[in-house]
């Protein structure tokens, strides 16, 4: 049996998921082979041990219960830590810190485990944190379908009561090409499955990923696919490739980089042809461009697509400005260029890097790959 090393925890989780206690279910992706990825790609896939993970749970409890037994401090506990200790201390203390509503499990899909292993794990969590009020998982639509309906809601019962699916599209061209390993079918049964297990669904739309050529394919398949899932959730998520990856690695088909008013259409398209739901969309993540769009269908539809329809008007030069000034943090929302401070902070950003109507997407893209290459925010 493998050696239980500690308290671990995964490198990533949704921005939803920010004051969520983390707990390690197992490691990396179990399919790995997205071509979008790179997250897990020098890793190997690894189920944890059940009864680690129970460990893992009981560590958090002792901690948590130290922490708010008022005989003693933060400081005098963090004092007499072990090494081995830390992981599980820090989580703990940020969490408490954080009001212990949720947990999220880690990593890349929680639900490819053995299901009768997650209701273990599910249980022993609520008799251990009876008043957490979520708790939630990535997952992939393959194997959520896999998994029986009434065995989806023995696990909702259980106290699983969001996932997260990365549906990235619903073009089946678009998918094959990115090496997905799905179907926009099996995308829309999953999410099908989620629901009528009572459970909340978020989707997650990655923006950007038909490249030029099958943006309008991209939004329309997967208008279509979360018109038929209804999800709790549609979150938008922009795509930021390394130089490195080939996103279309299969056959003759080449990616073709979308600048940002493909991308604006692109939003715009799906947004209008979403019919019959009432999901929250939102755009909950810095790196994208159009942030403020956050509302609830059907009754914001009108608003959320004037977000896009207001930059799609715009002139030339004051689209330039919205796309350099979001990304340098001067601006959040298309309001934000009222003030004239921060605009000519930003007229300022283009003259120094060279930003110009005639080269704007191509400088803006470039100082974009120079940062990701450096690990820094643009």
């Amino acid at each position: 049996m493998e050696r239980h090393n500690g308290f671990e925890q995964g490198p990533i989780r949704p921005p939803s998921e920010a004051s969520s206690l983390l707990l390690r279910v197992n490691r990396n992706c179990p399919w790995n082979r997205c071509t979008f990825c790179s997250i897990y790609k020098k890793s190997k896939f690894s189920i944890r041990p059940v009864d680690d993970v129970i460990r893992d749970i009981d560590n958090i409890h002792e901690f948590i219960n130290r922490l708010q037994d008022r005989g003693t401090t933060p400081a005098a506990l963090q004092k007499n830590l072990s090494p081995g200790e830390e992981p599980a201390f820090y989580a703990a203390y940020n969490w408490l810190a954080g009001g212990m509503e949720s947990i999220f499990l880690q990593d890349a899909d929680s639900l490819v485990i053995r299901p009768e292993n997650l209701l273990k794990i599910l249980r022993h969590i609520r008799s251990k944190f009876p008043g957490v009020k979520r708790i939630t998982s990535y997952a992939r639509s393959d194997s959520v379908a896999r998994i029986g309906d009434e065995m989806l809601k023995e696990i909702a019962a259980a106290g699983l009561n969001r996932i997260h699916i990365g549906m990235e599209t619903a073009s089946d061209t678009v998918l094959k090409l990115v090496r997905k390993g799905v179907t926009k079918e099996t995308h829309i049964s999953a999410g099908l499955k989620v629901k009528a297990a009572g459970i909340q669904l978020s989707e997650y739309f990655l923006i950007g990923l038909g490249g030029t050529e099958f943006s309008q394919l991209h939004a329309l398949e997967s208008a279509d696919a979360l018109s038929r899932i209804n999800p709790d959730f549609i979150r938008f998520r922009t795509l930021h490739l390394p130089d490195k990856i080939t996103l279309y690695p299969d056959g003759d088909t080449r990616y073709q980089w979308a600048p940002d008013l493909v991308l604006a259409r692109e939003v715009l398209t799906l947004i209008e042809h979403l019919h019959g739901i009432t999901s929250r969309m939102t755009s909950d993540h810095s790196y994208n461009l159009f942030q403020e769009i956050d509302g609830t269908l059907p009754q914001d539809r009108s608003r959320l697509a004037d977000v896009l329809r207001t930059f799609i008007a715009m002139d030339r030069k004051q689209q330039i400005l919205f796309q350099v000034g979001k990304r340098a943090g001067y601006f959040l929302r298309l309001g934000d260029m009222a003030d004239p401070g921060r605009v000519k902070q930003v007229r300022n950003i283009c003259r120094q890097s060279d930003i110009a109507p005639d080269n704007a997407d191509e400088r803006i893209h470039e100082i974009v790959q120079d940062r990701m290459r450096r690990g820094m925010p643009f």
